[in-house]
C-alpha cells in the first residue's frame, strides 16, 4: 500500500493511499472509504449502506440524501450501479469534500456536495423529499469511529419528515446493541409507516446497518438484484459478497 497524498490540518491527519486498483481514505488512522471502479462492491462497510437500495427497483431510488460523505465511495456506487437523478451529500469536513472530488472522482451533474453540519442542515431543510436517506455520521476517537448523532425520537422524526412515504432510511450503527437500543425511538416516530426493518452486517466489521423500509420487500428480490450487479462486474463476483441480512421483528 502506497501513500499518494497526505495533509495535516490542525490536529487531523489525512491520507489517500493506493491498494492495488483501489483508492483509500484514512483520517487519523481510521479507514473511511475505498473505491475501485472495477469492484464497486468490495465487501467494505460502505457496501452495507448501498445494498439496501437494491430491495426496490432502480426507478424507486431517484433522489438520494447522504449525510456523511467520507471519500465518496457510496456516492460512486450509486452513480455507477443505479444512476439516480440527484444525490445530495452533506459533509462537515471540508477536506473530505476536497478529497472526494480530487481522488475519488465524485463530480458529475447529478451530485451536489454541501459543506455543513448534517444535523443542523437537515433540521432546516425545506426542499423536495428524498426516496432514500443514508445517515452515516461518524467522527474518530482514540483511533476508532464513533457516531455523532443520537438515534433518538427527535432525530428519527427529522429524518422521516424529509422522506417519501414509501422511501427508505438507512442508518449506520457502531454495533448491534446500539441499533437495538434505538428501536423504541424509531417505532415511536414512524407514524403510519409499516414496520419493515432489516439489519445488514459484514463479518470483517462490527457495524450494524439498519434499513427502515416504507414498504414490504423481500430478501429474495434483494439477492436477485445483487446477482444482476455481479453479472456486470466479474471482479465482484470472484470475491463473493460476504454480508448478512435479516428481518428485525
Amino acid at each position: 500500500m502506497a501513500v499518494i497524498w497526505q495533509k495535516k490540518v490542525a490536529d487531523d491527519c489525512y491520507e489517500v493511499r493506493s491498494a492495488g486498483n483501489s483508492i483509500r481514505l484514512y483520517k487519523n488512522r481510521v479507514f473511511h472509504s475505498q473505491w475501485n471502479e472495477q469492484r464497486p462492491l468490495s465487501n467494505g462497510v460502505w457496501d452495507l449502506l448501498f445494498l439496501p437500495a437494491l430491495f426496490v427497483p432502480a426507478e424507486q431510488v431517484r433522489r438520494i440524501l447522504l449525510l456523511g460523505v467520507g471519500g465518496g465511495a457510496v456516492i460512486n456506487q450509486f452513480t455507477t450501479l443505479l444512476g439516480p437523478d440527484k444525490i445530495v451529500g452533506v459533509e462537515l469536513d471540508q477536506m473530505h469534500i476536497e478529497i472526494a472530488r480530487r481522488f475519488f472522482s465524485v463530480d458529475n451533474e447529478a451530485i451536489e456536495l454541501i459543506e455543513a453540519d448534517a444535523i443542523s442542515w437537515l433540521s432546516q431543510y425545506r426542499g423536495d423529499k428524498f426516496d432514500l436517506i443514508i445517515e452515516d455520521l461518524f467522527t474518530e476517537k482514540d483511533g476508532d469511529p464513533v457516531r455523532v448523532a443520537a438515534a433518538d425520537e427527535k432525530w428519527f422524526s427529522v429524518l422521516l419528515a424529509h422522506l417519501h412515504p414509501k422511501g427508505m432510511l438507512v442508518i449506520n450503527f457502531e454495533g448491534g446493541d446500539q441499533m437495538r437500543e434505538s428501536a423504541p425511538a424509531y417505532l415511536a416516530s414512524m407514524g403510519d409507516r409499516p414496520d419493515v426493518r432489516y439489519r445488514f452486517s459484514q463479518p470483517s466489521y462490527g457495524n450494524s446497518v439498519c434499513a427502515y423500509l416504507g414498504q414490504e420487500c423481500q430478501v429474495a428480490d434483494l439477492r436477485r438484484r445483487i446477482d444482476e450487479v455481479l453479472t456486470l462486474f466479474p471482479a465482484c463476483r470472484a470475491k463473493g459478497q460476504k454480508f448478512k441480512v435479516r428481518r428485525i421483528t
